[in-house]
């Protein structure tokens, strides 16, 4: 997937304190294209639901500008590909500060923990059923967070040392 010229079309993150979940956001995002087929057939996501529904990436951008602060935790699984969505994403619209926000985020990427401590395979459907968590549409923006919130939380609870996993992709 090409990360610089591809659009996101549905963001989603929870807001934490102490663990507990303080925030749900989830966006569909208006693009200036139709969706390829591939995208809506994997996501469900159409075009009149980004129509109807979504806003424009300019706020989306804001959004995150005023959430991703210095020293943010963002948690994701296979961060790389995340990080690189929002780095171009940002960049689009805070050109001359996307690399500073970057830069001062931290990460923990579960993939990396996952594959730490168990045998192939390592997507994230994978954690869910390895730790029995119940299954959600995976490929939509606001399930996968739910997943990955529900895997966080199981591979902490298997082993209390997820900080030694902070920014190692």
């Amino acid at each position: 997937m090409d990360c610089i010229n591809s659009r996101i079309i549905e963001l989603a993150m929870f807001t934490l304190e102490d663990g507990a979940i303080t925030e749900e956001y989830d966006k569909f995002i208006k693009i200036d294209e139709p969706i390829p087929p591939k995208i809506t057939q994997i996501t469900s996501i159409t075009d009149e639901m980004l129509d109807s529904e979504g806003v424009p990436e300019e706020v989306i951008a804001d959004d995150l500008k005023q959430r991703l602060t210095a020293d943010t935790l963002m948690i994701a699984h296979n961060t790389p590909f995340d990080l690189s969505f929002i780095y171009y994403l940002l960049k689009r619209h805070f050109s001359d500060e996307a690399d500073e926000i970057v830069a001062n985020l931290n990460w923990l990427d579960t993939y990396t923990v996952f594959k730490d401590r168990k045998a192939y395979p390592h997507k994230l459907i994978d954690a869910v059923h390895y730790y029995g968590i119940e299954e959600v549409n995976f490929h939509r923006a606001i399930d996968d967070t739910k997943a990955l919130y529900e895997v966080t939380k199981a591979l902490k609870n298997e082993r209390d040392d997820l900080y030694e996993y902070i920014n190692v992709l």
